[in-house]
């Protein structure tokens, strides 16, 4: 790329920071622009429902880079500003004010936004989702005043924030429709763990009930009326049922969707001269063979490095298997590698699922291993990997041994 070279990368978030920063360090010199639709300066999303909830960590805490960062390697910044529009035919992404800037390439890393609840309250005020710092701050300020919580979904981000709530003293009623939490992620023997967790740590968890409305008073709401009619009264609410990938920029402009922006194994879209990254990139998997799209925190940390060398026209592949990890009360978890949905799976488990110390594989019909989930087991995330990559069948007996070496 010369110097004259103008890359544009599209998102506010750790995916976008990212990309600017290996850019810089591939020794790309030309222009480049970020354009992120938040005011703050990119940052990452984990503490959002962690650390900052807790009281641990602030927004200073867990900003990619400073400012000075991106003058000092002349990353322009045009931040509270969303894209309108993307031509491809010339090349130009539109801003609201009617101005254009032009490309030759362009980067997408437009994240998610939280899925809305379509029953009557939703919008109420008192009901909370989780997305942005603002978000995480009004729940923060929330804690401080509210007595009971109401939690809809039981999710990765409705466990974490329900987490944080019974840290700071309120009363925690969680509302999922399925049988258990985490069903769909996880199934329902693991799904159980969690759920067992909170009610250890004394949530009120009702599970099989759907939510019909947010029941409110002069505006404000008050509780969660059920499908059956009952009422949980609470004095705010969180909806956390699931996230959206912000694709629309991308369908609008004609490149490949399914679900999620299609890319290859080099993060390519159906236009050369873009790329995709994070939670909006649905990947063509070089190792695991299948598409796969993660709305995970190693995502974004991890793809921008190759992404970047592809839009320097240099020969790159993402083949990092899915990585992701939670925090709740005393329980740490990382999870490595996937299942995809629909799979039939079966479940080996190796430790104390009681004691909530064990390592979870889910094996193939053939005994291979297509995923490992450690609880409060430590520095054997490797190991999983290997078992993953090595693609050969293992003895299920073997693996559940705790005397046997990983």
């Amino acid at each position: 790329m010369t110097t004259e070279s103008r890359f544009v990368v599209v998102g506010g978030g750790l995916a976008a920071a990212k990309l600017a920063e290996s850019l810089r360090d591939n020794d790309f010199d030309g222009a480049l622009t970020v354009i992120g639709a938040e005011t703050q300066l990119p940052y990452e999303r984990p503490p959002l429902s962690k650390e900052h909830l807790l009281g641990k960590q602030s927004l200073a805490d867990f900003t990619v880079q400073s400012e000075q960062w991106y003058r000092d390697h002349e990353v322009e910044l045009l931040l509270g500003t969303s894209v309108s529009a993307i031509d491809r035919s010339s090349k130009t992404v539109a801003l609201p004010d009617g101005s254009t800037r032009p490309y030759d390439k362009l980067a997408l890393a437009t994240g998610s936004r939280s899925r809305r609840l379509p029953i009557p309250g939703a919008d109420a005020e008192g009901v909370y989702m989780l997305r942005t710092i603002d978000q995480s701050d009004a729940l923060l300020a929330m804690f401080g005043s509210a007595r009971r919580l109401a939690v809809v979904g039981a999710g990765w981000i409705g466990l974490e924030v329900t987490a944080a709530a019974r840290a700071a003293g309120l009363e925690v009623t969680m509302l999922e429709v399925g049988s258990v939490p985490l069903q769909a992620a996880l199934g329902e023997p693991m799904g159980t763990v969690f759920g067992e967790l909170h009610r250890a740590h004394g949530v009120d968890l009702r599970c099989g009930v759907k939510a019909a409305e947010i029941v409110t008073v002069d505006g404000k709401a008050t509780g969660v009326r059920l499908a059956d009619d009952s009422v949980v009264d609470a004095d705010a609410v969180l909806i956390a049922v699931g996230a959206r990938p912000n694709i629309e920029l991308a369908a609008d402009a004609g490149l490949a969707v399914d679900g999620g922006i299609l890319v290859d194994e080099s993060l390519a879209s159906s236009d050369p001269d873009i790329v995709a990254v994070g939670d909006i990139a649905d990947q063509q998997h070089p190792v695991l063979g299948q598409r796969v799209r993660v709305e995970h925190w190693a995502t974004a940390l991890n793809q921008p490095a190759v992404a970047a060398q592809t839009m320097l026209g240099r020969p790159a592949t993402y083949d990092r298997l899915p990585y992701f990890f939670t925090d709740q009360y005393d329980l740490g978890m990382e999870y490595t590698g996937f299942v995809a949905p629909g799979t039939t799976t079966s479940l080996v488990v190796r430790g104390d699922t009681a004691g909530r110390e064990f390592v979870a594989f889910w094996l193939d019909p053939g005994n291979r291993v297509l995923a490992g989930m450690n609880v409060n087991v430590w520095d054997v995330t490797d190991r999983i990997k290997e078992l993953i990559l090595s693609g050969e069948p293992v003895d299920p007996q073997a693996l559940a041994d705790t005397s046997a070496a990983l």
